[in-house]
């Protein structure tokens, strides 16, 4: 479905519609508001003026007890709030046979609350998507998923059906494009043409939150439909994956060099280092900084001046417990450095030296844990020839088409007054936050300089302790949908978010908005945010 033909549909559903809201004074918080202006079921089969979208089911789901519905699988989480009674619609885009007699289309489910608070929600994906995920909200939601506060909620499996990392269906072209780009407007229309269609008016405002793969759709949002989000938050985006496997790539291979062989002969850089090893090199990452923000407590909120030399962990003598052998301490400052071509040119951006390296126990252990091995490619590299990678990265069309970290210019999205927060787990074993802060200050610089854009438009927030879009000895539990939906609404700007997490029962502590950071004040209780003030 193109574009163009989803927004005659709307415009033809909003002709007919007895109110359109023009205020957003009435969604000043997420109480219930609006009740649907048909029954549920009377979507099902509904046509859409010259569009391919198809309404498959149309059910009305009863309200879902807190602790019963899974926020983020396969984590163990549960929704500890009820879930509202909602309309879950089902429905494809596009519906066609493509590469090698396969079918293909663009799913989605949408859930309709029966009292809606007017926004509109589009949950981003994971992965390679491949599969429609329950239409919640969960990310960057604190305890409560924007479902439980009213917001209808869409989400989708970008055009293709299948595993998480089964990237099969490249070999259709319009599959590949909608993965890359296209699903996320077409997507958008449909879902605002259903909502339109269901209680008779458009959303007053619309969001996108997701991370990974969803936080570069949310990136895609901003960056390829500036008009049709208000607010986006994206967290931990995979904006360049080709870079990024590079320079999991480069670590596994340095890895590599000092580990021992397995059963198959080839090396396992995931016992480049043992247990010991493990702790000693976090022990001493956090000896070295944590304290350089006020306070020793496990977590290192001053990034930027964490400087940490492996050869400090070197033995003079033999390999101990209490040492790293110098062949470890050099490959653990080379696979952090990251990987450069044969001109000396950065391929990708340096991993940070964090307390989170060595993760492990949580759904995406730490970068020494996992020996840097690429999820997508789990290769072992025993050699590797960076120029290459760059030449065939440099060549994939695919590669370029779905990156989003060299589009800069958002002065659309900025100008209707679209605000976009970004996070990212300073531990994070797939992609380095250092590259995210690379693409915000790029951003910065070409809309306005950083004083700028943070006082209008944009800022980003670093997790201490924190992996792959949640989990690790960290406190992952924030809400950046709220934070942005006051910025949108009512233009409270957020110097900081209230972070706590299961890893630290009792504790909380604000995250502050880069270049900022959190800093003890020197006295109040050391557990609680409150102790705690933001500084340059």
């Amino acid at each position: 479905m193109q574009r163009e033909t989803i927004q005659i549909a709307v415009a033809s559903i909003l002709a007919g519609a007895s109110m359109i809201l023009g205020s957003t004074a009435a969604y000043a918080d997420s109480g219930p508001t609006i009740a649907p202006a048909l029954k549920c079921e009377a979507l099902a089969g509904i046509a859409f003026p010259a569009s391919t979208m198809v309404i498959e089911k149309a059910e009305a789901v009863p309200e879902a007890p807190a602790g019963t519905v899974p926020i983020r699988p396969p984590l163990p989480d549960t929704v500890g709030v009820a879930i509202p009674s909602n309309c879950l619609v089902q429905g494809v885009i596009d519906r066609r046979v493509g590469a090698e007699g396969k079918s293909y289309a663009i799913g989605f489910a949408i859930a309709l609350p029966d009292r809606w608070n007017g926004r509109f929600l589009f949950q981003g994906g994971g992965g390679l998507n491949g599969s429609i995920r329950p239409p919640l909200g969960p990310q960057a939601i604190g305890e409560v998923p924007a479902l439980a506060r009213g917001f209808a909620v869409v989400s989708t499996d970008s055009g293709h059906q299948g595993a998480v990392f089964d990237a099969s269906f490249l070999k259709d072209q319009e599959a590949a494009l909608n993965f890359a780009q296209a699903s996320v407007g077409k997507v958008t229309m449909a879902a605002k043409a259903i909502i339109a269609r269901y209680y008779g008016q458009a959303p007053a405002r619309s969001y996108f939150v997701g991370c990974s793969t969803g936080g570069r759709e949310g990136m895609i949002a901003a960056q390829r439909y500036p008009a049709e989000f208000d607010g986006i938050v994206a967290g931990a985006p995979a904006m360049r994956t080709g870079r990024s496997n590079l320079g999991l790539a480069w670590a596994n291979h340095v890895f590599a060099q000092v580990s021992p062989k397995g059963e198959n002969g080839k090396p396992d850089p995931t016992k480049a280092f043992s247990p010991s090893d493990q702790k000693l090199v976090t022990d001493a990452i956090v000896a070295a900084c944590d304290a350089k923000d006020g306070l020793k407590d496990g977590m290192i909120f001053n990034t930027r001046q964490c400087t940490f030399d492996p050869a400090s962990l070197a033995c003079s003598g033999a390999k101990t417990d209490t040492c790293l052998s110098r062949e470890q301490a050099s490959a653990l400052a080379k696979a952090f450095a990251g990987p450069r071509n044969s001109r000396g040119a950065a391929s990708y951006s340096p991993f940070p030296w964090d307390s989170g390296v060595a993760a492990s126990g949580v759904a995406i252990p730490g970068i020494l844990v996992t020996g840097a091995r690429s999820p997508v490619n789990p290769n072992v590299f025993e050699t590797i020839d960076v120029d290459a990678i760059e030449d065939r990265m440099n060549a994939d069309g695919m590669d370029r088409l779905q990156a989003t970290a060299n589009w800069t210019n958002l002065n659309s999205f900025f100008g209707h007054g679209g605000k976009i927060l970004f996070y990212h787990g300073v531990s994070d074993p797939w992609f380095s936050a250092l590259d995210t802060i690379d693409y915000y200050e790029g951003m910065a610089k070409s809309s306005g300089g950083l004083d700028q854009v943070r006082a209008n438009s944009s800022r980003t927030y670093l997790v201490p302790g924190m992996g792959h879009c949640q989990t690790g000895g960290t406190l992952d539990r924030f809400d950046l949908l709220q934070a942005v939906v006051d910025w949108v609404e009512q233009g409270k700007a957020p110097d900081s978010i209230v972070a706590t997490g299961p890893a630290f029962p009792g504790r909380s502590r604000p995250l502050c908005a880069y270049p900022q950071y959190a800093v003890y004040k020197g006295q109040g209780n050391p557990e609680d945010a409150a102790s705690f003030e933001c500084r340059d």
